[in-house]
């Protein structure tokens, strides 16, 4: 699509689940990198990290609400989620590369399980903190297990998850960036670009472009969570 519609769609999104003022910021940001001539780049970037964190989001959330209902499982899982967060992200390139070669899947692959960690934790996390009176108060009602996990669990849960989610997004665009070495193009492979042509000036431009890049995925999806915070809990 042509960048002005591109543009255009976003703002119509961002003022629909952040508001005008996020909208707003997020058209500004857009504008300056098409008058960089990063759009493409920026566009390549974006793409890989939507679907990572999609593939992380499937992956993660259910994992997490696991964790949070079977103390076994988050026993087991827990030391796995430790070792992943502070295991070095260039690690995670390795076994990327054999089973998938150079390029965009293994910076995908890559990117899936170095973004993960988060939003399981804070997943289970969120599950966890509800408070124990509603739990007793929707067995009193006779609700299944399902149905306390759909309607009281979860939906008190979701701006905790919403700050996993987040999370998962700022970890997924680092990696992205990290994995331009084995080939996944976007933002990255200009920074990567730059660093062995020595082109101080075009590393500087990229490097603001993935900040902005950044600023407004980090402020969508924080206005998002404090839109779905439940009444109430705005001042805890």
């Amino acid at each position: 699509m042509p960048p002005w519609v591109t543009i255009l769609a976003f703002v119509l999104v961002a003022w629909r689940l952040a508001g005008p003022r996020i909208a707003l910021l997020g058209a500004l940001g857009l504008c300056f990198l098409w008058n960089l001539r990063l759009w493409q780049p920026t566009m390549e970037t974006l793409v890989l990290v939507s679907l990572s964190t999609l593939f992380a989001l499937l992956i993660g959330i259910p994992v997490g609400i696991a964790c949070a209902l079977s103390p076994r499982t988050w026993k087991t899982v827990g030391p796995g989620l430790d070792m992943a967060q502070t295991m070095p992200s260039f690690v995670y390139l390795i076994p990327a590369i054999p089973f998938f070669g150079l390029g965009p899947v293994s910076a995908c692959f890559a990117t899936i399980i170095f973004a993960m960690p988060p939003v399981i934790r804070l997943t289970a996390l969120g599950i966890m903190q509800v408070p124990h009176e509603l739990i007793e108060a929707s067995d009193a009602f006779g609700s299944t297990p399902t149905q306390k996990l759909l309607k009281v669990q979860l939906p008190l849960a979701l701006p905790t998850i919403m700050a996993g989610i987040n999370q998962t997004i700022m970890l997924a665009l680092s990696m992205v960036v990290i994995a331009a070495m084995i080939g996944a193009g976007g933002l990255g492979r200009e920074v990567w670009r730059s660093i062995q042509r020595l082109e101080a000036g075009v590393g500087f431009e990229t490097g603001i472009a993935i900040v902005i890049v950044a600023v407004i995925l980090d402020r969508l999806t924080q206005r998002m969570a404090h839109r779905m915070r439940p009444s109430g809990t705005a001042d805890r």
